[in-house]
């Protein structure tokens, strides 16, 4: 390629990802590492400054004559808002350009009552905390959002969401488009969790499963490096596997046996109560457990069993180095995590458990929102993205 196809916006393009690391580099520095002239670097340079994404620092040491101005990433230059929406939950968020949270609200929320009126929701609490910050809606370069349930990547739609009523083929990044100006992407809030946990916890790993217990049962999937989101969006969706035990208990999907109907909290709620223990959902099951009632402990080991069976063929099937385990059922402690690791590491082949991690997630409630975050930190600082802002 001639310099001159180099030097436009895919030369902004190539000079911010090196940039990206937020390693200082001289002008010097930067021509060398693209082959660019340094006029071309300067001009560069001058642009990613403009754009917000590159600020100079203190120069670096002389080695002779005047010193050269370094230029690095600078974190604050540009804003990603980060949503996680769950059943009865919102937790919004402003990221940096590290990926960092600078300031997280949660607020109870219907997802039920339908997409209008769960996104104004959405929409006034990221406006709020642009105000917050002193930041305007010119500095939100993106926004990344996960829902509770299977999303076609491609259109940032939710498909046939099981407990999302009204949300089915809703245009959710073309609203918010309208009403914020940046643009949406969208995904099932346990591939947002997988992200997040793996940038928390497990930077570098090449395969990792973020199961998510609460309400429901799915999971999300790292292989190679790459979320695995499936044809349909439905990658991971262990809650509606069949587990033999439950053969005859019904599940909400309209089948019989699936994992959710077990495991999730609103099911070992239910045996609770089938034994004239009082519990409604998840919470009070785990306030049971935390007051070292023997029936809830022995219902929760038993859950994390049925979960342990079905990630037994995930093993085999993904090989994967990390399972971490999350959503609001983990804060039982080890009681469900301990159900998982005994069906797992024993019936999985030696060879695919002898370095598998099966822990609790490090990024706990903050992890779909910090996924959240990267998915639009992943758009608005690609390549492709970089370029239809310097052509625009």
């Amino acid at each position: 390629m001639s310099e001159e196809s180099s030097v436009g916006s895919g030369g902004v393009a190539e000079l911010f990802q090196l940039l990206r690391d937020g390693v200082p580099r001289t002008r010097a520095q930067l021509a060398k590492a693209t082959g660019l002239a340094r006029s071309t670097v300067a001009a560069r340079v001058e642009e990613l400054m403009r754009l917000g994404l590159v600020s100079p620092v203190a120069d670096a040491a002389s080695t002779g004559g005047r010193p050269s101005s370094q230029f690095a990433l600078n974190p604050g230059g540009r804003v990603m808002g980060a949503v996680d929406l769950g059943a009865s939950h919102a937790t919004v968020a402003l990221i940096d350009l590290t990926g960092a949270i600078l300031v997280k609200s949660t607020e109870p929320l219907d997802v039920a009552s339908g997409p209008e009126p769960v996104l104004t929701r959405v929409v006034a609490a990221l406006t709020s905390l642009l105000e917050r910050t002193g930041r305007s809606e010119s500095d939100l370069a993106a926004i990344g959002m996960g829902v509770p349930g299977p999303v076609q990547h491609s259109t940032g739609q939710p498909v046939n969401p099981p407990i999302m009523p009204g949300w089915d083929r809703f245009d959710v990044p073309g609203w918010m488009l309208q009403h914020l100006s940046a643009p949406a992407l969208v995904d099932n809030d346990v591939n947002l969790m997988a992200l997040g946990e793996r940038a928390v916890a497990w930077n570098g790993a090449e395969h990792l499963m973020f199961v998510k217990v609460a309400t429901g049962v799915g999971a999300g999937v790292i292989s190679g490096g790459r979320l695995l989101r499936g044809a349909q969006g439905v990658a991971g969706d262990l809650g509606h596997v069949r587990v033999a035990r439950g053969a005859d208990v019904p599940c909400h999907c309209g089948s019989r046996g699936c994992l959710e109907a077990l495991a999730s909290g609103p099911a070992i709620a239910r045996v609770l109560r089938a034994q004239g223990i009082p519990a409604d959902g998840g919470d009070d099951v785990i306030d049971l457990v935390k007051h070292n009632n023997l029936e809830a402990i022995q219902a929760v080991r038993q859950a994390g069993r049925d979960i342990g069976e079905v990630l037994t063929t995930s093993v085999s099937l993904l090989n994967p180095s990390v399972i971490a385990i999350g959503g609001s059922m983990a804060r039982v402690g080890e009681h469900l995590i301990a159900g998982v690791r005994e069906v797992v590491y024993t019936r999985s082949m030696p060879l695919a458990t002898e370095r598998l991690a099966i822990v609790h997630s490090a990024a706990a409630e903050d992890a779909a929102v910090i996924g959240a975050g990267i998915l639009a930190l992943q758009h608005a600082l690609a390549p492709e993205t970089l370029h239809r802002i310097v052509t625009a």
